[in-house]
């Protein structure tokens, strides 16, 4: 199991401890160790994430977000790559914001092609088709053009996003909070890598992403571009993201260029497959709910 739970009475303890402390605390600044520690708890209880003002701003959000992802590493391994969110104009203008946002993945968050996960793997689950891109060069982070980012990419992978919506059903969610929890990174299932010396850049962008259910039924159709136009833009955005906070990408570092269908709620006993129509040998990749 990905998330081997707490002893009964410590879980039940550190759950009941960090819910009554969300519910009558809110901060704006970074989060404490002790405000974090509870947001950790209740991350891996499943529980919804809590105690976050909406007030905060995006720096204030990083600081937490790194604080939280520094108490998730112990159990889910070492960063292996980011997460790019917001990547629609629709979500940027429902949450408040005017570019995307970034989170971590960790190790164990990502899964093999065919995996069966607990429908209720999070506080509030929601399946993504995606796409992963794996850096093969430095080489990079100078990347101004889809072309140069792909020239600098090792291989393409098919990816769902099983993604955490994390906070209560109901809540004030905005650019800050999003960032604060990760940007909702729980889990993901990675289909076979496709070597991007097989791809043009204006492949990704007509390439037709389907969703269909495991009876064949059609759930979504989009087209690459819904993802910033191009999908490597995420991939741009992020470069520059990261230089102006003096980090860059590293080879073999992974990242999650963002959703390109509206967000699906789980079911046991189903099953989901993205299929990449356009790319080489239409690659596919499939989940199944217990």
């Amino acid at each position: 199991m990905l998330h081997r739970p707490f002893p009964r009475l410590r879980w039940r303890a550190g759950l009941a401890w960090a819910l009554a402390w969300a519910a009558g605390n809110a901060w704006s600044a970074c989060a404490t160790e002790t405000e974090a520690d509870a947001l950790a708890a209740a991350w891996h209880a499943r529980a919804p994430l809590g105690g976050l003002d909406p007030t905060m701003t995006l720096e204030e959000a990083l600081c937490t977000q790194a604080k939280l992802v520094a108490r998730l590493e112990p159990r889910l391994g070492p960063r292996v790559g980011y997460k790019v969110g917001l990547t629609h104009p629709a979500l940027q203008q429902r949450f408040g914001a005017t570019a995307p946002v970034r989170g971590v993945l960790l190790e164990k968050m990502l899964l093999p092609d065919g995996a069966t996960v607990p429908v209720a793997y999070g506080a509030r689950p929601v399946v993504e088709a995606d796409l992963l891109v794996r850096v093969g060069s430095e080489e990079v982070n100078a990347a101004r053009t889809p072309g140069e980012a792909l020239a600098a990419l090792k291989e393409v992978i098919p990816f769902i996003e099983l993604a955490d919506l994390a906070m209560a059903e109901g809540a004030a969610l905005n650019a800050a909070l999003v960032t604060a929890v990760n940007v909702g990174a729980r889990l993901g299932v990675l289909g076979p890598p496709l070597p991007v010396a097989r791809l043009d850049p204006v492949v990704l962008e007509t390439m037709e992403v389907v969703v269909e259910d495991g009876t064949g039924r059609v759930l979504a159709r989009t087209p690459g571009s819904a993802v910033l136009g191009q999908p490597l833009n995420a991939l741009l955005w992020l470069v520059q993201e990261l230089r102006r906070r003096g980090e860059q990408l590293q080879p073999g570092d992974l990242v999650s260029l963002g959703a390109f269908s509206a967000p699906l709620t789980p079911a046991p006993g189903a099953s989901i497959r993205v299929r990449y129509r356009g790319l080489p040998g239409e690659p596919q990749v499939t989940v199944t709910f217990r």
